[in-house]
């Protein structure tokens, strides 16, 4: 959620709410308007550093994913959830840059711009939905999943994820009120989708955590899981925050975090997934291998928990994706 440094005046143009300079916004940027602007920009600053390489990893998974990589059904959900969060990252950028200048900058571009991060920010976290709920009915009823599930269900959730998304991003501009009430409004409509993505991300991650827990002390739990676990638990600890602190600061006036806290820890949530993707693949692997490889390996194992059964990599049956 982007907001004024404190000690700039507010502009004559209508502003989208989180725009002010009272003195609340400028408890929450940590200090008076003296000091706060310097320790504002340093943290704007550090931001657009962990957009920057993040960008960089994301577009080295958009790229091995695409070009490199066979595709299998969860390496779709990966690519989507790559581009989800490089354009998060874009986003970010963007507005690091603008908030260097920002009279420069038209108000309607700043408006579009925060929704365009608003609109990734819910992309992701649908895809890491949809991610973790695939993966607890694969180790629940594992035959179920081998036998019933469609080769191109990946790409047409993903497609639906988007287009839910995007749906999200146009309904302040065709809503025919004021833009300050239609941004009420998009705050209202996604607030409890994000709270119910949250809390059916939370249980099936939990799920499959115990279901992990219960089989690793026979066998070594696949790398999938362990993929998919530490990125929903990267979610919960460094996502999240933005999300609920937008929601309760537009609709209730109330603020628990720093935003120069939540926004770099929201970039930095989009920006280390790659990270654990190339960790994951490399575990137990002490020789050096091409990113390819170690990606294909992070995204390739498909044993399942429930039959006690190791299958081979779905990398032979390539998926139409976005």
């Amino acid at each position: 959620m982007e907001r004024r440094p404190p000690n700039m005046t507010v502009s004559p143009t209508p502003e989208y709410p989180g725009y002010g300079s009272d003195n609340s916004t400028q408890i929450r940027k940590g200090g008076s308007s003296s000091g706060s602007l310097d320790f504002y920009g340093w943290m704007n600053i550090l931001s657009l550093l962990i957009a920057l390489l993040g960008l960089v990893g994301n577009g080295a998974v958009l790229w091995l994913l695409s070009f490199r990589i066979r595709r299998n059904h969860f390496s779709v959900y990966i690519l989507n959830l790559a581009a989800a969060d490089a354009l998060f990252l874009c986003g970010s950028l963007l507005k690091s840059i603008v908030q260097f200048n920002e009279y420069s900058f038209k108000f309607s571009m700043r408006r579009n711009l925060y929704f365009l991060r608003f609109m990734s920010y819910a992309a992701g976290l649908s895809l890491l939905a949809a991610i973790s709920t695939e993966r607890c009915l694969s180790a629940l009823f594992p035959i179920w999943y081998r036998n019933c599930r469609s080769k191109h269900t990946s790409a047409a959730v993903c497609a639906g994820l988007w287009a839910l998304a995007g749906m999200f991003w146009l309904l302040p501009f065709v809503l025919p009120n004021k833009f300050s009430h239609n941004f009420v409004t998009f705050v209202t409509i996604l607030g409890p989708w994000l709270l119910l993505l949250t809390c059916v991300m939370g249980v099936s991650s939990l799920t499959l955590l115990l279901r992990v827990q219960c089989r690793s002390r026979r066998r070594r739990p696949p790398r999938l899981y362990l993929l998919v676990l530490l990125t929903v638990l990267l979610f919960l600890l460094c996502g999240l925050p933005m999300g609920v602190e937008d929601f309760l600061e537009i609709r209730f006036n109330k603020y628990l975090l720093p935003y120069w806290l939540y926004d770099p820890l929201a970039c930095v949530n989009s920006s280390v997934n790659p990270l654990i993707y190339f960790f994951v693949g490399r575990l137990g692997n002490k020789r050096r291998e091409p990113l390819r490889e170690v990606l294909q390996r992070a995204l390739g194992d498909e044993q399942e928990l429930g039959d006690g059964t190791t299958n081979t990599p779905h990398t032979s049956s390539p998926e139409t994706t976005l």
